[in-house]
């Protein structure tokens, strides 16, 4: 099993929430879970003007990903952001993969075009 990656939750110039802490940690690691290569979540909330801005910033094998939301709940954007970083190692994941299957595809076509075996 691989090493749990280190959660950091920071709540720049605001009173740190426990609960919203929490929630956050959990979400980061259930992220790990399904992301394994990820080594490290840092969360950082902060106010902007009448609302609140959440940036993650997430190290993986070989890359690192950052993403920044705004909602008028500190949570929301907290979520928001979490969310964005999971579309992006979706994605990553899934171009790592199927460029993979699409190279094998083209170097080795099936045989027997399907057909309808009379």
């Amino acid at each position: 099993m691989a090493e749990k990656p280190v959660v950091v939750i920071a709540f720049h110039e605001l009173e740190g929430d426990e609960e919203l802490r929490a929630s956050l940690a959990a979400r980061c690691r259930s992220l790990a879970d399904e992301f394994p290569e990820t080594t490290r979540f840092e969360v950082t909330l902060s106010p902007d003007g009448s609302g609140h801005v959440a940036r993650a910033h997430v190290h993986a094998r070989n890359r690192e990903i950052e993403t920044r939301d705004e909602a008028i709940e500190l949570g929301l954007a907290a979520e928001r952001a979490l969310d964005k970083v999971a579309r992006r190692l979706r994605r990553e994941r899934d171009k790592r993969i199927f460029t993979r299957r699409r190279a094998a595809q083209r170097t080795h076509p099936k045989r027997g075009g399907g057909g309808s075996g009379d």
